[in-house]
């Protein structure tokens, strides 16, 4: 079941007022509603099987050559349970950042520029809209339940 815009905006509001905890669940939330709002989640979902072959999403998803991409907006990056990430990304994940946005996008848009010598083979994305497309339809799944 996916949430609705109105039960995520619901959620936004009421997470406002927490604890650090729900604090950092509103900036999660809040990345996802920017996202899936930026872009066409079916087009994405179009253009995301060129992602296919390396990341699963969805019910079960498990790791394979790349890690799944379940419930990853939002999160430290390089923290997904049982991956062998490359020491490139576990130098990224010491400084503390999470897959947000921009780091999505900027990652999308050619990962090696990103990551120097990351473990991740594909030229990324060159057009702005399919990045935006493909956040949005994986925005999309990290509200599904």
């Amino acid at each position: 079941m996916k949430l609705t815009h109105l039960a995520l905006s619901g959620l936004l509001a009421f997470s406002a007022f927490g604890t650090a905890a729900v604090a950092q669940d509103f900036d999660r939330a809040a990345e996802i509603e920017a996202a899936i709002a930026a872009g066409d989640i079916a087009k994405g979902e179009k253009v995301f099987k060129k992602c296919k072959g390396c990341h699963k999403v969805g019910d079960n998803a498990k790791n394979s050559v790349g890690p799944q991409l379940n419930h990853f907006f939002g999160i430290e990056i390089g923290s997904s349970a049982d991956y062998k990430y490359s020491d490139p990304l576990l130098e990224l994940k010491a400084t503390g950042q999470v897959w947000d946005i921009e780091a999505l996008d900027a990652f999308l848009k050619k990962p090696k520029d990103y990551i120097a010598k990351t473990k991740m083979t594909f030229a990324g994305l060159k057009k702005e809209d399919d990045r935006a497309n493909v956040l949005a339809y994986l925005a999309s799944i990290q509200v599904a339940e």
